[in-house]
């Protein structure tokens, strides 16, 4: 099996891993090449061969959106970088991206409007990304299901009372969708304010 993690140099602050059985013609880290991307272990891409696996922790807007800023500029270089990536072959891209696109994604949208991972910045540019060519595995799969979610704050009894957020997502190129067969997501798996997210895909 092989594997790749990228630490954050900040101790605890973040950072991405991945496992795989196949090995990747090669690996990447904090693949966009800039220097402001290059300090937080953020990123993973690996050259699967016939398409790319960018894996991703977004950086969180913070409380009172005092980081939207960073999080803008970031959005801005991830949807290029993926562009340029999906001329070569096609990209899955996953991770925790920060983000509850449409008011379907978190149990409390009115509440929530304005906060990080809830803002109109933030769900305006997962619109941009989305039109430029990738989907949204589990949305094209599950257009109209609710009370999915992928993330629940330690507060509030938030988990068992599903007031949860769907923030982990599968994206991928717009010509390999009809190759997806399943985008899930596992809620009933304990461990973490998160829960694993599912893709199978046929490539």
């Amino acid at each position: 099996m092989s594997s790749g993690n990228q630490n954050a140099g900040k101790k605890g602050y973040s950072g991405t891993a991945v496992f795989t059985p196949h090995t990747p013609l090669s690996v990447t880290y904090n693949g966009m090449d800039i220097e402001e991307h290059s300090h937080e272990g953020r990123m993973i891409t690996l050259d699967m061969g016939n398409y790319y696996l960018v894996n991703v922790y977004t950086p969180n807007a913070k409380d009172g959106l005092l980081r939207i800023d960073y999080r803008m500029q970031w959005e801005t270089d991830i949807r290029e970088y993926l562009m340029k990536l999906d001329k070569e072959k096609p990209v899955i891209y996953c991770g925790d991206l920060n983000v509850a696109h449409n008011e379907i994604d978190l149990k409390n949208p009115k509440a929530n409007r304005g906060n990080a991972g809830f803002s109109d910045q933030e769900r305006g540019k997962i619109s941009e990304l989305l039109s430029s060519g990738f989907v949204d595995t589990f949305r094209y799969l599950h257009p109209d299901e609710t009370g999915r979610y992928s993330w629940w704050s330690y507060r509030f009894n938030a988990r068992k009372n599903n007031a949860g957020w769907r923030i982990d997502y599968f994206i991928v190129s717009d010509r390999i969708k009809d190759k997806v067969t399943r985008a899930d997501i596992l809620s009933d798996i304990y461990g973490s304010d998160h829960c694993p997210v599912v893709l199978e895909i046929d490539i």
